[in-house]
């Protein structure tokens, strides 16, 4: 069987609050782990984990990036992207920068493009990224 899961099942298992739903939720894991079911899982369910873990829970980023590494890379979990995303959580911990910019990053280096117009100077601190200011700006072409 294949099925999505959504973040408040990863929450219930990583968190375990509440006790009984983190029960259920840890039994599908290992479920998972046992190869009877197949996760499937999307970018934006990462996002909304790690932003709860983060604002909510008040986890650390590196605690978060190996707990979100670990669950992403069992064979048991399906995603497109998942270097996308195991990158994405490295720069999130090792450059003090919000999740989704971190994931903004690896999609442009993807895609080749540098800049990307943002009052947010975290972006100074990614790779391969030039912050550009908005405003009046001459455009080629």
């Amino acid at each position: 069987m294949r099925a999505y899961v959504d973040a408040n099942v990863i929450l219930r298992f990583i968190t375990g609050d509440p006790p009984e739903m983190a029960r259920e939720a840890k039994a599908l894991f290992e479920a998972a782990d046992r190869g009877e079911i197949t996760l499937a899982l999307d970018e934006i369910i990462v996002v909304e984990v790690v932003w709860v873990l983060h604002s909510f829970y008040k986890i650390e980023k590196n605690k978060i990036k190996q707990v979100m590494q670990a669950f992403i890379a069992n064979e048991g979990v399906e995603m497109a992207d998942k270097m996308d995303i195991l990158l994405a959580l490295t720069l999130f911990a090792d450059k003090n920068v919000d999740f989704a910019d971190a994931l903004v990053s690896v999609h442009m280096n993807q895609n080749d493009v540098r800049g990307i117009f943002t009052f947010d100077r975290d972006f100074d601190r990614l790779p391969g990224v030039k912050r550009l200011t908005p405003g009046p700006t001459p455009f080629a072409g």
